[in-house]
């Protein structure tokens, strides 16, 4: 008599913990602080870039100008005006009773002058103001025994305005800040492209030396043509 075969679903191989598929290891993977940082940092650079584009156009524009300001002579325009302030503002022994802030006023109003005083002298025949802003100057001179004035007002120009804005020159605290601002939104920007490189490990290295190279050519120009 023939033995029974064993049916199939008998010989069937058991599945036990150890055959069962393991996940695949993380060990190849980044660190998690590596993707952070990195997010971080691309996030960074993209948003300081586009809230800072205007500033570093218009650093960039009248770098150019300022660099080349003799490309722009021709709009200068100068106007001369004469007028006459009360004898009694002047007319005084006492120079700290020089009525200065009427003096002031009355320029500002009589012939529309702008920027800040940035200077009134007094001696014993006359008083010298001089008004200064961007791409702007206006100077006056008051005759003391007589009370009359000579005023030049020179207006330089659009491109005049704009190289002193960069320079800072007669703009005023306000816009002092503008520039410090605009000086840290250009560093950040600049170490946060150089901090995103560096995650980025195939093309760290040619990067890196980019940068040296780009250092190296800034200093040689330094080092041959000026110093």
């Amino acid at each position: 008599m023939s033995k029974l075969q064993p049916q199939p679903w008998t010989i069937a191989k058991k599945v036990t913990p150890a055959d069962s598929p393991k996940p695949r290891s993380s060990s190849g993977s980044k660190p998690v602080w590596k993707l952070g940082g990195a997010a971080l940092t691309r996030w960074l650079h993209l948003y300081l870039s586009v809230f800072s584009f205007v500033i570093v156009l218009f650093f960039a524009v009248t770098g150019l100008t300022l660099n080349h300001a003799d490309w722009f002579d021709d709009q200068f325009s100068t106007t001369d005006y004469k007028g006459k302030v009360p004898l009694a503002w002047v007319k005084t022994p006492d120079t700290s009773a020089i009525n200065k802030l009427g003096i002031v006023e009355q320029l500002r109003s009589s012939h529309s002058i702008k920027g800040a005083v940035s200077d009134f002298r007094i001696d014993d025949r006359q008083c010298s103001i001089a008004f200064r802003g961007p791409g702007y100057s206006a100077d006056a001179t008051i005759d003391r025994e007589k009370g009359t004035y000579q005023l030049t007002e020179t207006r330089m120009g659009l491109v005049a305005v704009i190289n002193d804005l960069h320079k800072g020159r007669d703009t005023g605290k306000s816009w002092s800040l503008v520039i410090d601002g605009a000086a840290i939104f250009m560093a950040l920007v600049s170490v946060t492209g150089l901090v995103l490189l560096l995650f980025l490990k195939k093309r760290r290295l040619a990067g890196l030396m980019v940068v040296i190279v780009g250092f190296v050519i800034v200093y040689l120009v330094y080092a041959i043509g000026i110093r």
